[in-house]
C-alpha cells in the first residue's frame, strides 16, 4: 500500500504538470488571438511556474534505485588518525544531522561509540524522509580531512580519515532470514551521555551474527526492548547490504570485471589548512568555503554524484 500511494503521488505530479502546460498554451493561443498585453505577465509567471516545476520532476528521476525512495541508515566510523579521526567522525555527524535537518527529515541517532578524548569512534542513525537513501547513498566511502590539529601542542598539520556507510532502511521488507539461534545477544549498561535509568540498568544491547560475524549495537533508547528491537533492524540491512555485494561480486566475477573493495578509497577531501577546499574525487565538484559544507550543505556533491551515475540502482 506505501509503495502505491508513493507511485499515485509521483503520476499526479506530472499529470498536473500535464494540466498547466495545457492551460499555458491555451493562454498562449489566447494572447495571440486578441493582443491583450494584460495576459502576457499572467502567462509568464506560468510559465517561469512550468520550469520551476519541471527542474524538479527530472531532479527526481535521478533516483533510479530500486530502494532510492526509502530511508537510510548511515554509520560513520573514525579511521586512521587517532583522537584527530575521532573528532572528526564526529564532525561528520554533525554535517549529517544538518543535512537532513535542511530536508526536512527526521534523524534517529540509534547508537554512538565514544572517543576517550574526544569525538567518537563511530556512530549509527536512521534517516527518515523521502529518498533520503536515493540522496545519501552518494556518500559512501571515506572521507578525508587536513587541518592543524586542536589537539596537538606543536598544532601540527594532520590528516585524518572517517568511513561513511549507507544502507537502505527496508524494515520488514528484507527478504533475509535471521535465525534465533544465529544470534548472540548481550546486555550491558550504556555509556556515554544519559540519564540515570540508562546508565545504572542494562538497556543497551549488543547482537551478533554468528555465521557472518556482524556485530550490531544501539543504547540510544531508555529500554532493552526498544534497543533489541532497533539493533536487529540494523543487523537486517548490513545482511540485507552485505547479500547484494555478494551477488554483484558473482556477477562481475562470471563476466571478468574487476571489483574494487570500495570502502579504502577516499572519495573527498575536506581542506581546512594551508588553504580552504572540499573537492569531490570522483566528480570533481570544488566548494571554497568548507564550513558551509561541514555546516551540511552538501547538494552540490550528492547532485553531482546522481547525474554522473544516472540509471545505476546501487
Amino acid at each position: 500500500m506505501r509503495q502505491l500511494a508513493a507511485l499515485k503521488e509521483e503520476v499526479n505530479q506530472w499529470r498536473e504538470l500535464e494540466r498547466r502546460a495545457r492551460d499555458a498554451l491555451e493562454l498562449a493561443i489566447l494572447l495571440v488571438e486578441t493582443g491583450d498585453e494584460t495576459l502576457e505577465e499572467e502567462l509568464a509567471q506560468e510559465a517561469e511556474g512550468i520550469d520551476s516545476q519541471l527542474k524538479k520532476l527530472e531532479y527526481s528521476l535521478l533516483f533510479s534505485g530500486e530502494h532510492d525512495s526509502k530511508g537510510a541508515i548511515l554509520s560513520i566510523h573514525a579511521g586512521a588518525g587517532g583522537t584527530d579521526a575521532q573528532d572528526w567522525a564526529e564532525m561528520l555527524l554533525r554535517m549529517y544531522l544538518r543535512w537532513a535537518e535542511s530536508k526536512g527529515f527526521r534523524t534517529e541517532i540509534l547508537d554512538t561509540s565514544y572517543g576517550e578524548e574526544a569525538g567518537i569512534k563511530s556512530a549509527t542513525i536512521v534517516v527518515e524522509g523521502p529518498y533520503a537513501y536515493g540522496y545519501l547513498k552518494a556518500e559512501k566511502g571515506v572521507h578525508r580531512l587536513v587541518r592543524l590539529s586542536p589537539f596537538d601542542a606543536a598544532h601540527r598539520r594532520h590528516t585524518s580519515f572517517a568511513l561513511v556507510e549507507v544502507w537502505p532502511d527496508i524494515e520488514e521488507e528484507i527478504e533475509v532470514e535471521v535465525k534465533p539461534e544465529d544470534l548472540k545477544i548481550e546486555v550491558f549498561r550504556a555509556s556515554g551521555p544519559g540519564g540515570q535509568h540508562m546508565q545504572k540498568n542494562a538497556t543497551a544491547v549488543r547482537i551478533t551474527h554468528i555465521p557472518t560475524g556482524i556485530v550490531v549495537t544501539c543504547q540510544s533508547e531508555r529500554s532493552q526492548v526498544q534497543n533489541k528491537a532497533a539493533a536487529l533492524r540494523i543487523l537486517k540491512a548490513r545482511l540485507y547490504q552485505r547479500e547484494r555485494e555478494e551477488r554483484e561480486k558473482e556477477l562481475a566475477r562470471l563476466k571478468g570485471e574487476h571489483v574494487e573493495a570500495g570502502w579504502g578509497n577516499q572519495i573527498r577531501s575536506y581542506v581546512l589548512h594551508p588553504y580552504k577546499l572540499v573537492k569531490d574525487l570522483r566528480t570533481g565538484v570544488e566548494v571554497s568555503d568548507p564550513y558551509r559544507v561541514l555546516d551540511g550543505d552538501l547538494d552540490a556533491f550528492i547532485e553531482a554524484y546522481l547525474r554522473k551515475n544516472i540509471g545505476r540502482t546501487d
